[in-house]
This record gives structure tokens, sequence and C-alpha cells, in this order.
């Protein structure tokens, strides 16, 4: 009868703990379909880019993104670390660029979404018209060969040189036909030309660094690209990232009607809506 009763707890002891080995089993369903915050890292030119994206930071927490956004200072970190997946996206690139930067690094970039257009403009210290550059006037123009050809192009429209082919994105100092006042060109970096203005004659500076260093194109400018510029700044991916929910939320979001708001009263026309 003893050795009976012992076997009776025994098994009980055994069925108890089985019980409680279930327990947390049941118990951990629950936590692991609770939904967490999906980080979202993008690199950005500082202005307007980076502004712009603080202004949807909360709309996307709500949305449950976490937005990471990168700073950068020049047009070449942010697209290789996409390339290296240190970035989920990047804001601060039009098209034209976009391709022949993937082209000559082999890369397969896409374009998801277009948020705003900075009117390439040209700047002086020393004239207040693009009409009074003297013969042999030295100019800086941007060395990447998108800019570089736009703002070549942009002098060719108002008549101060002629290019073999006005429609060749990336012209460059070689295609100039005609130079009747035989301006010298210098193509450097572009975050680097605010810093040289007052050393030449005129710079033609893209819109970004124009406004990060105090310069407006809409009123301080001599020259400045038609508010139909084909030059729209995007959201840039990785192709195949292009149905990433996050991205489509981003975009959504920065195609709204708040951000157009605050674009048209924060730059007052040095940065245009393009959506």
């Amino acid at each position: 009868m003893k050795k009976f009763l012992i076997g009776l707890l025994t098994l009980g002891v055994i069925f108890s703990c089985g019980k409680k080995e279930e327990k947390p089993t049941a118990e951990a369903t629950p936590k692991e379909e609770t939904k967490t915050e999906q980080k979202l890292v993008i690199g950005a030119s500082p202005t307007p880019h980076a502004e712009i994206l603080e202004q949807v930071k909360e709309d996307l927490k709500k949305e449950g993104i976490d937005l990471e956004i990168k700073i950068f200072n020049d047009y070449v970190l942010p697209n290789k670390l996409l390339g290296d997946k240190s970035l989920d996206a990047n804001f601060f690139q039009h098209v034209p660029y976009m391709e022949e930067f993937a082209k000559k690094n082999n890369m397969e970039l896409v374009a998801v979404g277009k948020v705003h257009v900075e009117p390439l403009a040209a700047f002086s210290k020393k004239h207040k018209s693009i009409d009074e550059l003297p013969v042999g006037a030295e100019v800086l123009i941007p060395n990447d060969p998108t800019n570089g050809g736009r703002a070549l192009i942009l002098l060719d429209k108002k008549g101060i040189i002629k290019l073999k082919d006005n429609t060749k994105l990336d012209s460059s100092i070689a295609d100039i036909a005609e130079n009747p006042k035989k301006i010298k060109f210098t193509a450097m970096n572009a975050e680097q030309i605010p810093a040289r203005l007052v050393e030449v004659d005129a710079a033609v500076i893209n819109g970004n660094f124009a406004i990060k260093n105090g310069l407006n194109p809409v009123t301080e400018s001599i020259l400045i690209e038609d508010a139909d510029s084909p030059y729209a700044n995007v959201i840039v991916v990785l192709k195949g990232s292009e149905n990433d929910e996050r991205i489509q939320k981003l975009v959504k979001a920065l195609q709204s009607e708040k951000i157009k708001k605050f674009i048209e009263e924060k730059y007052k026309g040095s940065v245009i809506p393009a959506f």
C-alpha cells in the first residue's frame, strides 16, 4: 500500500511538471505577435532635404516607422552606402545624376518619388547682371557631369555661351562651341563653390548649397533656371526595394499637402514642390 501511494505521488509530480512547461509557451505567443517599430535609415543633404524629412518623422512614427536621418555634404557617399545597404534610401539627387552615377558605378538605383526642385542659379559678388560679365571672366561650375552640364545649358539658354548640343545633359566645358566673352570656366566640387564665390566673377551653385550658405536663388542670383526644370529631387532606393512598405509610406508622407505647404512657406520659391 505504501509503495502504491508513493507511485501515485510520483505520477502527480510528473504530471504537474508537464503542465508547468506548457504554460510559458502559451503565454509567449501574444508577445511574438506584438508589432514593433520598424527603422528606416535615409541619407540626405542637410538643406533642404533633411529639413523636409524632419517634418514627416512624427507622421511616420504613427505608422510604426522610426525614421533615422543621416546627413551628408557630398554627392557620392549617400549612393555608395545605399549600395552596401548601410542606408535604406537616400534623398539628395535628381534623376539625371542618379542615372549617370548608377551607370559609372554599376549600380541599380531606382527613383520612387519626386519631392522638390531646387532651381540652379548663378551668383556674383562683383556683378549685378549676368550680362555684365567681362571678357575673360572667371566662372565656377559643378564638376559632376549632370550638374556641370546643367550649368552650361543654363548659360547657353541665356546666350552667354553656345554648346554643340544644348540638349546633352552631361555637356562639359569641352562641348562649348562658342564663347564670345572668352570666359574661363573651372569645374569643382559643388559643395566647395559657395566659399569661392568672392574670388571669381560668378559661380553656378546648386540650390541646396546656395541655401545652406545663406544665398537666396530667387532674390540674389544673376541667373536662375525656369520653374519647369526637369531636375526634381527624388527619393532613391536600390532596385528591388520599390515596394517596401516603409518606402511607400515615406513617399506618401513627403508628397502630402502638409509638405507642399511647408516647402512653399519656408523656402519662398528657392525650393519648389515637384508633386
